[in-house]
């Protein structure tokens, strides 16, 4: 039986990768989150890896604090470039094959058309600065790696927009949501199910993915959904993004091209707002 390897396993995504690690036959599952290893630590992670034979690394940890790293560079930077910097490496060393996640914060949302894995990346946050730095950190010590850029994540785990706007709409009678910034809402079950599709996958195939759900929209348009499928009452009013000002700068458009994705793994992507019923559904 193989082993899989999860980090950030309290995220929402190694949650999610725990709710349906049983659906992976053939494979055991360890998760570990900071205080279980210390992936900042390379000796750590090397002298972690060297106990038992993993066949699969998944990293899910990150700091996704995206206003707070503004302040908080050097964690930022600890987290989400030194320490996937050094799981590729030990993973490289182990002989373990390696998944790694992005985020569409590496763009600097001035394209008019969805962003593909040639498109070149130019963050205007420390976040995104953090997170590319993590990318190429990943790719310079084990090529093999498969990375996946994703947006705007969610799940009926953790902390996250969804929850942030149900909780709200309970409390008050109106709100103000941005409307000129557009992307693509994941669920994180989904990507879970690609990740755990990508492992029985036949082949390996390394590189760059893109992947969130199918379909575009504005937070504005997200919140008016989940407003709406929650069956609450709540007046949303869209704002424009100079409305609102936050520390760290957002990209306006960062919708992502998952043609490559499909193709290489043979997938069919829900469109957004279905997933988001289903996650809803959850939480009720």
């Amino acid at each position: 039986m193989s082993k899989i390897l999860v980090t950030g396993a309290h995220g929402q995504l190694g949650t999610e990768l725990n709710f349906l690690s049983s659906l992976l036959e053939n494979h055991s599952f360890v998760f570990v989150d900071v205080d279980d290893l210390d992936i900042t630590d390379l000796n750590a992670v090397n002298s972690f890896l060297s106990k038992e034979n993993y066949s699969v690394v998944i990293n899910c940890a990150a700091y996704t604090a995206v206003d707070k790293a503004e302040t908080a560079k050097e964690i930022a930077f600890k987290v989400n470039t030194d320490a996937a910097g050094n799981l590729a490496s030990a993973c490289k060393q182990h002989k373990a094959k390696f998944i790694h996640f992005c985020t569409d914060f590496i763009f600097d949302g001035t394209h008019s058309v969805p962003y593909t894995e040639e498109d070149k990346p130019n963050p205007l946050s420390v976040y995104g600065a953090s997170k590319l730095a993590g990318e190429e950190q990943v790719l310079l010590n084990n090529p093999d790696t498969i990375l996946i850029r994703t947006s705007w994540v969610y799940s009926s785990f953790g902390n996250n927009f969804v929850k942030t706007i149900l909780k709200l709409c309970k409390e008050r009678e109106q709100l103000n949501v941005i409307f000129d910034q557009t992307g693509t809402p994941t669920y994180a079950r989904d990507l879970a199910e690609v990740v755990l599709g990508i492992i029985r996958h036949e082949e390996w195939k390394p590189g760059i993915y893109n992947y969130s759900n199918e379909g575009v929209a504005s937070w504005y348009d997200f919140a008016v959904a989940i407003r709406d499928i929650a069956g609450l009452k709540t007046k949303l009013s869209p704002i424009e993004t100079s409305q609102y000002p936050t520390p760290a700068v957002r990209p306006k458009y960062s919708v992502l091209n998952k043609k490559k994705i499909k193709e290489t793994f043979g997938l069919e992507i829900p469109y957004w707002r279905e997933s988001l019923e289903k996650c809803i559904a959850l939480l009720k």
